[in-house]
């Protein structure tokens, strides 16, 4: 069993920084891969960006490329998302989740399918 709580989220101004952290308790988090999902309202969840177990290969979106940056202290079992120059077209729930079929794998997978477990979710709105 994994348990995620997110948060950060918040209201900015469009051009503005946030940065969510996700903290993890459970199965040994050092081990599996991590995503970001978000959904807006009327929309899908989609895929933002993953992280490897290490730390050592990351994966974004199209439209989180250059702007946004995924890490991870896993000596703090945190997964963080450093959103820079967000845009209205930003706003959403982000959810973390882990993807625990890839424990020790170097590749990260986008369909939210694949990730195990799921946070509550954490709103971000930005402001044109």
């Amino acid at each position: 069993q994994v348990q995620l709580v997110e948060s950060g989220g918040g209201l900015v101004q469009a051009g503005g920084s946030l940065r969510l952290s996700c903290a993890a308790s459970g199965r040994a988090f050092s081990s599996y891969n991590m995503g970001w999902f978000r959904q807006a309202p009327g929309k899908e969840r989609e895929f933002v960006a993953a992280i490897s177990w290490s730390g050592g290969n990351t994966d974004y979106a199209d439209a989180a490329k250059g702007r946004f940056t995924i890490s991870r202290d896993n000596a703090k079992n945190t997964v963080y998302l450093q959103m820079n120059s967000l845009k209205p077209e930003d706003t959403a729930v982000y959810y973390c989740a882990a993807d625990l079929g890839t424990r020790y794998y170097y590749y990260t997978r986008r369909s939210r399918d694949e990730y195990d477990y799921w946070g509550q979710g954490t709103q971000v709105t930005v402001s044109s």
